[in-house]
Parts: structure tokens; C-alpha cells; sequence
């Protein structure tokens, strides 16, 4: 063994001893994993579920809303675990089955001061239960009130309740439509349906999401139209209004918060390849004004001279397909992913 010189030895144990920060930051683990842009920045805690997932398995993470009391409502097509119920910290207070294989959506509805939750099925299932699971109505599928004609497809992704309690279910993996119910489950209209041609406005292609947007002076529909990479508004009589492209976006459905709108997006580009790819997933976040202002997962936003936005690309390992993103009072995200190996959802907390 060769001993090390005393002038080097001196001269390394003098610098370890005039900094010793670098050694207490050695050992302080990496740093933290920041996402986001501008005034919507995160930080990520992946390990946020706490839940034996060996004994209570999930498969894939579809949806998530918080209630009143915060406790968070996990949606997942595991058929021995529907619904999950976290608190804020991922620990898990209760978990049931609607025996479903292909759940798909979940809404919270707030009706004279009670709390509900629609669960959509793939498999043309639309319940509204209570918090504890509890089937309070099913709506009828669209064929048997008149909508649909037996030949048509009907396989809906998501469900969206108005103010005033009307029912809007999407057909998003189907026939395309929006089918519009009362609070009693009485079929009202039907509008939107299939339409590949880029300038069809009013029509989809891949209807996958639905909300309720409050932010102006009256209530609309805000839509997915995800192979288009839009999102698109109605009224809620079904009249079109308006769509935002963003390229490279292959949304899920749209979750308003205050005065701004996010989703999860579950496809995206690839440099210089606009096709349609899997893995390329992130977040996107758009201002009162519908401009994107920041993409967790992804590179930032950049708009041209004109105003048009560019492209937009994945960055790093965040997000493999974005399915939904939750938000809580304290405006963190609860990132729910399909197709991402079992993973349960990740937590991303707001710093900005």
C-alpha cells in the first residue's frame, strides 16, 4: 500500500475542514426533483402513496377527486379496488369495488350540501353513488332512451354535472356524442358526434374528457377533443363556441381550479415525429385566458411572433401517460397515470 504524501494529505484534510458544508450536503441526499414553469413550479414526491399496494392493488390510475372534508378519491380498473380513499400525506383510509374492469371516470357533484360521486364505466355503465360507495341512481344508457339507434357504439369516458344538476355524459371512446340528462336521469339532448376532418367544428375525434367551467360570466362545457389536441367549449344547450389547439397535447379530460385549467396529457410528439406516440406524456396548465403557462414534465411553453404555440414536447421521466391530475386547496398535484406499471399517484407539491 502506498501512503499518501503529507503535503497532499495536509492540504485535503485543511480543505475539508475550511468547507464543511460539502461534506453535510454529501450526505443530505439528492436534491429535490422541480417541475414546471414560471408561477406553477413543483415539487415531486413520488413515494407519496403510503398503501400496501401488494395487499390493496391498483392497476391503472385513472381519475381523482378531493371531497369537502379533503380526503382524495382514487378511480382505478383494478375490479378488487374501484375506489381508493387517501388523505392529503397518501395514507390510505378506506378502499371498495364497484366490480367494474374498465372504470374509466369519476366526478364529485355537490348537490344541497351533499356530496356524490358519478362513476363512468367503458362498459356503458354511469352511476352516482355517495361517498361510501353507496349506488343512489344509474342512467340509462343512450339506446334505450331513444338517443342511439341499437347499431351505434356506445362506450363513455366521463361524466359532468351542472349547477343546476343536469347530467353530461361523453361518448369518447364511441360514437362521440355528448348526451345530456336531467338530475332525475331523464334524457334531455344529444350533440357533437364523429368527425375526422380538422375543421369540423362541434365534433370529435376521441372525446375522452368533460367538465364544468365556471370561470366566465355563465356556466359551459369545456371538452376534450384529444386526437385534435384541443379542448373545446359549449354551451350548455350543445352550441359550439370555441376550441385551443396545443400541439403536441393529447389531453385527458379538464380539471378546472380557480382561474385555471389543467389536464393530464397521455400521448405526445416526438422531435420533428407529430405522430401520436406512447410514453411521451406530461401536464399541462393553461391561465384564465387559456394560454399555457407552465408544463410539468415537459419543456416549457414557447409561443411564436404571431402568437401561436409551438410544439410541445416531454422533458425527463415524470410522466409515461398522463390520465388526470388532481387539485388540492393547497393547489398541489395528484398526478394519476394510465399504462405506467401499477404506479400509484405521485404528489407534487406547489412552491410558486
Amino acid at each position: 500500500m502506498n501512503p499518501i504524501p503529507r503535503r497532499r494529505f495536509l492540504v485535503t484534510t485543511a480543505a475539508a475542514l475550511a468547507a464543511p458544508n460539502i461534506l453535510t450536503s454529501a450526505k443530505s441526499g439528492p436534491p429535490p426533483e422541480i417541475v414546471g414553469h414560471g408561477t406553477h413550479r413543483y415539487r415531486v414526491e413520488r413515494n407519496w402513496s403510503k398503501a400496501d399496494h401488494t395487499k390493496v392493488p391498483l392497476r391503472d390510475c385513472h381519475e381523482m377527486i378531493q371531497s369537502a372534508d379533503e380526503r382524495l378519491f382514487l378511480l382505478t380498473n383494478q375490479v378488487k379496488n374501484n375506489i381508493l380513499v387517501y388523505d392529503t400525506k397518501g395514507n390510505l383510509l378506506n378502499h371498495y369495488t364497484h366490480k367494474m374492469t374498465a372504470a374509466h371516470g369519476l366526478t364529485l357533484s355537490r348537490e344541497n350540501g351533499a356530496e356524490y360521486l358519478y362513476v363512468t364505466c367503458n362498459s356503458g355503465r354511469v352511476i352516482k353513488t355517495d361517498l361510501d360507495g353507496k349506488v343512489i341512481m344509474e342512467l340509462p344508457k343512450p339506446q334505450e332512451v331513444g338517443a342511439y339507434d341499437e347499431y351505434s357504439k356506445y362506450v363513455p369516458t366521463e361524466t359532468a354535472v351542472t349547477p343546476n344538476g343536469d347530467i353530461y355524459v361523453i361518448d369518447g371512446y364511441g360514437s362521440q356524442f355528448i348526451i345530456q340528462y336531467s338530475r332525475e336521469g331523464k334524457f334531455i339532448r344529444k350533440f357533437g358526434g364523429r368527425s375526422s376532418l380538422p375543421d369540423n367544428t362541434g365534433k370529435f375525434m376521441q372525446a375522452h374528457g368533460i367538465a364544468i367551467d365556471l370561470r366566465g360570466s355563465e356556466p359551459l362545457l369545456v371538452c376534450t377533443a384529444r386526437i385534435r389536441n384541443e379542448f373545446t367549449w359549449f354551451t350548455l344547450k350543445g352550441e359550439y363556441l370555441r376550441s385551443v389547439y396545443l400541439p403536441g397535447a393529447f389531453v385527458s379530460r379538464p380539471v378546472i381550479k380557480g382561474d385555471h385549467l389543467y389536464s393530464g396529457v397521455c400521448f405526445g410528439y416526438k422531435e420533428n415525429d407529430y405522430r401520436m406516440w406512447k410514453n411521451r406524456g406530461f401536464i399541462v396548465i393553461l391561465d384564465k385566458d387559456n394560454k399555457l403557462v407552465s408544463c410539468p414534465g415537459g419543456a416549457a411553453p414557447s409561443y411564436s411572433a404571431d402568437g401561436k404555440l409551438l410544439p410541445l414536447m416531454k422533458q425527463g421521466d415524470l410522466v409515461t401517460h398522463g390520465h388526470d391530475v388532481c387539485i388540492d386547496e393547497q393547489e398541489n398535484l395528484y398526478l394519476c397515470q394510465w399504462s405506467a406499471g401499477k404506479v400509484p399517484p405521485y404528489k407534487l407539491h406547489r412552491i410558486n
